[in-house]
């Protein structure tokens, strides 16, 4: 069960804000989804990303009379970038080759699809897609996914990309050709995405996935993700083209949807951090 963010261990008098609660929202509400975004891409994991945002925030509200007038965002996702390389671990805790053996490891296992109604298959097919996805991301040592991150996720252009990492333009552009080369020759060869002859297809891999825990069990009724304006399409790759591979890595990579965090978290924040009187 994910842990819900006022049950950290702080006391809310330990938390107590230097910074009065309309300050805070101001710094919290135009900016925790996106945040929580670059988070989750690092850890892979939601707990994880929860907590860091609490600690983000903590250390934005203690050196709130340091940030910029204008547009915040970079100036956060800096103390973002600066906590995580304090606690992510310098090589990556999964690598490309355990990836592969989670989902290539096995005989491909189409039975499962065909078993599934069609709301059932397209979701899974999408959850796997979009898990493959970020798993590739996570096999990059921590510098570099920031970058592939910051410019395939949050489009920040280099300049800018770059400031928020705390780091010259020219070490950014290496950082990140480093992880689109790496990300690149590992789904060439392999994803459907890619190139529509690979022998990964992501209807024979949804059996192993599951199995393997990968993705989740889907039972009963399945509500998609804003349903009305769905719009990727059953690979992700855009409405109307659900067969359609796109082979530009950063075309697949900015065609994935934000991680759904828990809506009235950006609210708990604020109220965590600055509790009412």
């Amino acid at each position: 069960m994910r842990r819900e963010v006022p049950d950290v261990v702080y006391s809310l008098e330990e938390m107590a804000t230097k910074v009065d609660r309309e300050r805070l929202r101001s710094l919290v509400e135009p900016h925790w989804r996106r945040l929580y975004n670059f988070v989750f891409r690092l850890t892979l994991d939601r707990e994880r990303a929860e907590r860091c945002l609490v600690d983000i925030y903590e250390q934005a509200a203690e050196q709130a009379d340091q940030a910029p007038d204008g547009d915040c965002e970079l100036w956060l996702l800096g103390i973002a970038n600066r906590l995580l390389e304090e606690r992510l671990p310098r090589q990556p805790e999964v690598d490309f080759d355990m990836l592969d053996e989670t989902l290539r490891g096995e005989a491909t296992r189409t039975d499962v699809v065909r078993s599934l109604s069609d709301p059932q298959r397209d979701f899974l097919l999408w959850e796997l897609k979009q898990g493959c996805m970020t798993a590739v991301v996570n096999c990059l040592p921590p510098g570099e996914r920031a970058a592939f991150v910051v410019c395939h996720i949050l489009k920040l252009p280099d300049d800018a990309a770059a400031k928020s990492l705390e780091i010259t333009e020219s070490a950014y552009k290496v950082r990140l050709s480093r992880a689109r080369k790496k990300v690149g020759d590992y789904l060439a060869p392999r994803c459907e995405h890619v190139n529509p002859m690979n022998p990964c297809r992501c209807p024979a891999r949804v059996g192993t996935a599951l199995h393997k825990g990968f993705i989740g069990k889907v039972s009963g009724e399945v509500s998609l993700r804003k349903q009305a304006e769905f719009p990727y399409g059953r690979y992700g790759t855009g409405a109307g083209n659900e067969d359609v591979p796109m082979r530009d890595i950063a075309a697949i990579y900015g065609n994935l949807p934000e991680p759904d965090p828990p809506a009235d978290l950006g609210d708990r924040l604020i109220a965590l951090l600055a509790p009412a009187p």
